[in-house]
């Protein structure tokens, strides 16, 4: 029996903020820490593998997997569908491993208001200005001027959600956020709550009082 229950640790930002770097980042500090591999309609890009980046699903194939319930929480973004397989995060949480989410402000309200609400711990991340965020998306060299213009067109209605987090870190300094995030994914550990063993401890204690009188 696993010590606490995994924790459901989300990360959204605005497209270029670093949400995806600071995620690999967090994984290679602590390797146990599980990454959601989110479905998607859309087509795979260079390089990417099914099962690895994403599960790549035909649209009709994720609708058939929300409307059975096998979706934890899903969005459709610039005309495809992303979600998260609930099975995989339940399993991680029985087995006392932390479950790492890179997803946006719907998937995120989504899986905060639903029945795992309770293990989630949520974090917004904000760049330090939107000229940055602009640099960052081009300096991708991934997408088209069109398909930027929407991501920045999008950026303000993400960022206006920052208020819907537990927690907001400005990314101004990558090896500072990545610091920050250690620290909350640390101290979130170790709360009372999620530590199970607490109360027989403090029996044993208690116990080794009576046996002193």
């Amino acid at each position: 029996m696993a010590d606490r229950r995994g924790l459901l640790l989300i990360i959204s930002s605005p497209s270029g903020a670093g949400k995806s770097t600071l995620s690999k980042r967090l994984r290679v500090w602590d390797p146990t820490i599980r990454f959601s591999v989110s479905a998607t309609t859309r087509s795979p890009r260079a390089g990417e593998m099914d099962g690895r980046e994403y599960w790549f699903r035909s649209r009709a194939e994720f609708e058939r997997m929300v409307a059975t319930g096998e979706m934890l929480e899903h969005a459709e973004v610039f005309g495809n569908f992303y979600g998260t397989p609930k099975a995989p995060v339940e399993a991680n949480m029985a087995a006392g491993v932390d479950t790492l989410f890179d997803i946006d402000w719907q998937g995120g309200q989504q899986i905060r208001n639903s029945s795992l609400g309770k293990d989630v711990v949520s974090i917004f991340i904000l760049p330090p200005s939107i000229a940055e965020l602009e640099q960052r998306l081009r300096s991708r060299g991934q997408d088209s001027n069109e398909v930027i213009a929407a991501r920045m067109a999008k950026s303000q209605s993400e960022i206006s959600h920052w208020a819907e987090y537990d927690y907001v870190l400005i990314n101004d300094d990558l090896d500072r956020a990545e610091d920050q995030l250690r620290t909350i994914l640390t101290a979130e550990r170790m709360r009372r709550d999620r530590q199970p063993g607490l109360t027989g401890f403090v029996r044993a204690l208690n116990k080794e009082f009576e046996d002193r009188q």
